[in-house]
Formats: structure tokens, sequence, C-alpha cells
């Protein structure tokens, strides 16, 4: 007899699941929407648009999924505005919302399905930054839902479609971030665990795969031979310099539990601990663990050893994978009060922080509670520096074939961003990142640059700097930044600060 602790196989949609999860879905978009156009590009997004202005096969800090969707964006609506370059990853979350509910509901049925997708639009690493940021986690999420979903049926033996598709998608995860390889590894873990389809290892259908995924990440390989291995080599530095530092373990935990929402990363982590009791006898729960373990314990470990930080929302596509389970576990309390009431109430609670966030940005109306409790402004990442622009343009500094130059690659994104497409923007930095390979430096030595810093001009740069006068980001009148404006005469690229 079937052990009653295991969940069964997915059952049919009943209740109309599949119309609430779309409706879930839905809503979620038009608040997303709303929120994007309220606000400026943040600095990572700053900076992946204007390095990304033009399209190319590879890029510095990631695989192009990213950069080619916020292009397709921009080129669409003829306009590189926060809406227009989000509006991709939105309808990215959009599909993965979706996929999230028929994988949940292949797992263990349609209203697990749903809870799914529930809980992963209130989680705020997912529904808020992921769902519409300009970032690499929104198709890198995509890709790996749906490779688990062409995984799952793969594995239920419907067909060298599913693993074909499995391969592609798993390929497409490759595409968008490095990161995805370690829900590769999870999905090899399965199969070398598994008494149930281990055998599947002796069949060509898992290795078809893998070639295909390795056929579609191809081009980042090539880019990166033709680049010195410039990207893999940056990424890979972050995991090296060894210092061991135990406690780290646990901090990073708590650190994504933040991000995830304590309230749902406890009982996520429950309903984990319940599938690693049941063990493989539930070859659908293991399959879930195995595909979330290396992310999660992988940056847990990594912060442990290695004397670079980890990221708190690094570990999230292992997070992803287990929102089925959780979702099974929702369904089966869903009639208790207290997780209806905690379900709204954190709905509620996010409504109102985006409707804050989004005044705020466009209204500024907590500036006063704002300037009495911080040292810096917050809002000034959360909005575009096209004031920056006007002033320059109207003091005639933006003349046709000026080359301007930034300190940093964090504000080189802003200023590029805000100057527009037709200011050629170089970073007088060792860490130019992606501008070092759209603009290198020494391309431009013995030219003159407008140099645009909050601080003093980069050192040892150029033969003679005249300061000339500042420039200011605004708001309404407010002065958010004080840009000093320098004329930098004679580059020396070869220079380091």
């Amino acid at each position: 007899m079937p052990d009653p602790a295991v969940p069964g196989p997915a059952a049919p949609a009943r209740g109309g699941e599949g119309a609430r999860a779309l409706a879930v879905i839905a809503a979620a978009s038009l608040a997303r929407l709303a929120l994007a156009w309220a606000m400026g590009l943040g600095i990572d997004e700053s900076y992946m648009v204007a390095t990304g202005r033009s399209l190319r096969v590879g890029y510095f800090d990631h695989p192009p999924s990213a950069w080619w969707m916020q292009w397709a964006g921009a080129a669409l609506f003829h306009t590189d505005a926060p809406l227009a370059v989000r509006a991709p990853f939105i309808l990215a979350f959009a599909l993965t919302s979706w996929l999230m509910y028929r994988l949940g509901t292949a797992l263990h049925g349609a209203r697990a399905g749903l809870w799914a997708v529930i809980l992963l639009t209130l989680s705020p690493v997912f529904g808020l930054t992921t769902a519409s940021w300009v970032l690499p986690d929104g198709p890198l999420d995509l890709a790996l839902v749906a490779a688990a979903l062409c995984l799952l049926r793969a594995l239920e033996g419907q067909g060298w479609r599913w693993w074909l598709a499995t391969g592609v998608c798993a390929g497409l995860g490759l595409f968008s971030k490095y990161t995805a390889v370690l829900t590769v590894a999870g999905a090899l873990l399965y199969l070398l665990t598994s008494p149930r389809h281990r055998g599947w290892l002796a069949r060509p259908q898992p290795y078809v795969a893998g070639l295909l995924a390795l056929l579609v990440f191809a081009p980042v390989v090539v880019w990166n031979a033709t680049h010195h291995w410039a990207s893999f080599a940056f990424q890979g530095d972050r995991a090296l310099g060894l210092r061991f530092r135990p406690w780290l373990f646990l901090v990073v935990l708590a650190g994504e539990a933040l991000f995830v929402l304590p309230w749902i990363w406890v009982p996520m982590m429950l309903a984990a601990g319940a599938a690693l009791r049941r063990g493989r006898a539930d070859w659908r729960g293991w399959l879930a663990l195995c595909l979330a373990a290396p992310p999660i314990l992988g940056f847990a470990l990594i912060a442990v050893v290695s004397r670079q930080r980890v990221l708190f929302h690094w570990a999230a596509p292992g997070y992803l994978m287990l929102f089925p389970l959780l979702g099974a576990e929702a369904a089966r309390r869903a009639a208790v009060p207290w997780v209806r009431r905690l379900t709204l109430g954190t709905a509620g609670l996010l409504l109102v922080a985006m409707a804050v966030i989004g005044t705020q940005l466009r209204l500024d109306w907590l500036h006063p509670v704002i300037a009495a409790v911080a040292r810096h402004d917050p809002d000034l990442a959360g909005r575009d520096w096209t004031s920056l622009r006007r002033q320059l343009a109207a003091r005639g500094l933006l003349r046709p074939g000026v080359l301007v130059g930034v300190p940093s690659w964090s504000l080189g994104g802003k200023i590029a961003y805000a100057l527009g497409p037709g200011v050629r923007v170089i970073c007088l930095n060792r860490d130019a990142r992606q501008f070092g390979f759209d603009a290198p430096a020494a391309r431009f030595a013995g030219d003159e640059v407008l140099v645009l810093t909050p601080g003093a001009p980069p050192a040892g740069w150029f033969a003679r700097v005249k300061q000339l006068p500042d420039a200011t980001v605004t708001f309404r009148g407010r002065v958010l930044l004080r840009v000093h404006v320098f004329r930098g005469e004679g580059l020396r690229p070869m220079a380091q600060d």
C-alpha cells in the first residue's frame, strides 16, 4: 500500500486553480508595471542598460540573456525608459510563475501549484526584484523552472522531446547566469542517487540533453576564449581567497531567509526537512531537494572559506526549486485560519511597501523623515539622474564627440544612462567592467576628457586637469548629489589608481 506521508502524483486541476493562478499572476504583473514606471533604474540596472545599448555576443559580468532582453525592450518601445527596459523581465516572470504552477501541479497537484505561485509572488527576492528589475536573475529563473518541468516529464518517460527540451532550457539558464551550473549539478545528483531513475544514466537521452545545453552555452565560451577568459575569471575569483570563518554559514542562511521572508523561509525549510525524511521513496520530493541543495549549500560553504563576500540573492535558484514542496504543505493547511491571515497580511504588506516606495520616488513626500534619520539619501539610487544631462547640455559641455570619464563602473552606469546613447563614457579605473570592453581608455590616449565625479578626479590619469563649475543631480528643486566637473587633458590610460 502507498505510504500516506508521501505526496502522490499530480492530480487533475479542480475548482479552477489554474484560473486562480492566472489571476494572481495578472494582478502581480500589473502592480510590478506600476512600480517599474514609478522607479528609476537602480545602479546595476543603469549599468546594464548603459552598456547594453549595442547588441553583443558576450559581456563581462554575465552571459548575454539579460542584456539582450533589455535591448529588446528598448528597441520595441523606441526608448530606454525604465518601464520599457523592465517590461521583458516582468513578462518573463509572469511566464515563470505560470510554469511554477505547472511544476507544482505536476509534482503534488493543482492546489499545491496554486499555492506555490502565491508564495513565490509574495517572496520579495522573487516577486519584486527578480520579477521586474533588469538583472540576470529574471531569465535565469524562467529557464530553470522550465528545465525542471521538462526534466520531470522526461523522467516520467514521456519521450525524447522532453529530454531535448530539458537540455535547451538548461542551456538557456547557463546563457543567463553562470550559477545555473549548480542546478544542472543538482539534476546529475538526482540521477546518481535515485534508484528509480538511475537507469537513465545508461541511456543516451541525458547525455544528448547535456550536449544541447553546452551548444546553447557555446557562444559564451567563444566570447570568453576571444577575450582572455575575462568573464570566467571575474566570476571565478569571487570564490577564491582562503579564509576560514565558519559562522558565515549561518549568517548567509539568515540573510537568505530575510530575502525570501522569514515566515516563508522557515516553513519552506520544514517542508524540505519533511521531504528529506521521506527520502528517495518520494522521488518527486527528492528531485526538488537535489535541484535546490547545490545553490543553497554551495554558497553558504563558499562564504565559510572565501575572502570574497557572498551576496544573499545568489542562492535564490535553490529556494526557487523548493516552492512546489512549500506549496504542497500550504495546500494541506489552507483551511487553517492563521495560514490565510498570514498570506493576506504579507500581500497587504508588500502592496503598501510598493505604494510607499513608488509614491516617494515620484512625489518625494517622505523627504523630511528621510532627512531626519538618514545620512545619505537612499532615493538617489532609485532615481534617474536626468538633471545632470540637462545642466551639462545647457552649458555646452555635451558637444558631439565629447568623451566623458567616470571614476567607477557603478557611477558610470548611472551617469552614462542619464547622458543618453549619444555620449561615450569611459571608466577611469582598473575595475572598468563592461566599460573596459565598450570603450577602453587606451583607445583614447592623449584625448581630452570631461570628468564627472562626486569626489576628486582619478589621480595620475591626465597630464593636466582643470576644474569647472559643479553640476548637480536634482529632484523637484532639491539637490540630491553634487557632481564635480573637470576637464582632463592628455589622457594617460596606462595609469592606475
